[in-house]
């Protein structure tokens, strides 16, 4: 009984390595190629095992896809980490967005996509009540809507790194157009009162 235990540990464990490194595998191929170039025979010959382990693990292309959205959501929800600075949240944000510019583009896909937004991301109360908080503080008497707030500076953090870094400024260093979109974050929230 122990005996079998113990080898399931190790297949599990076995099973999590090999799913996790298949997961940033495909991550790296639709980062390098794009999502036309995704398959179970790419991410197969990109591992170096055969496709029907790949197929163990997704059983469809669809499958894989969907554990890369769901992996990039997950590097995104560090963005809604309320345990972190809201400075620390934005950069993380901005640097993901302009690392994995095909990511972002499934990631929107899903950020758009009817449906409620706390299905995809649990945490998104906890940032619009944080948001509030912050914005009722500071209003002076005004009426702020956190939740258009909150996904207004979302938004821009999604979508504003790579508008800046492909069109206005395509030959600047990511971490020079990181730079600049946190000292005018900081400068928005300073204006808005939520920082000092």
């Amino acid at each position: 009984m122990q005996k079998a235990r113990t080898t399931e540990r190790k297949r599990n464990r076995g099973f999590e390595e090999t799913h996790q490194s298949l997961i940033e595998t495909a991550v790296r191929l639709l980062s390098e190629k794009g999502v036309e170039a995704l398959s179970v025979s790419a991410l197969a010959r990109e591992a170096g095992i055969n496709r029907t382990t790949v197929y163990y693990h997704f059983p469809s292309r669809e499958a894989m896809i969907a554990a890369v959205k769901e992996w990039s959501s997950g590097e995104l929800a560090k963005g809604m980490d309320t345990g972190t600075s809201r400075f620390d949240r934005m950069a993380a944000i901005n640097q993901f967005v302009l690392a994995n510019p095909e990511l972002i583009k499934l990631w929107i896909d899903d950020f758009i996509a009817p449906g409620d937004i706390r299905d995809r991301y649990p945490r998104w109360d906890d940032l619009v009540s944080g948001m509030a908080k912050s914005l009722s503080e500071a209003s002076r008497g005004e009426e702020v809507d956190a939740e258009v707030y909150s996904v207004m500076l979302l938004a821009s953090a999604i979508i504003g790194p790579r508008i800046m870094h492909n069109s206005v400024t395509p030959d600047a260093d990511p971490a020079e157009v990181n730079a600049r979109f946190m000292a005018e974050y900081r400068r928005q929230l300073r204006r808005d009162g939520i920082i000092e």
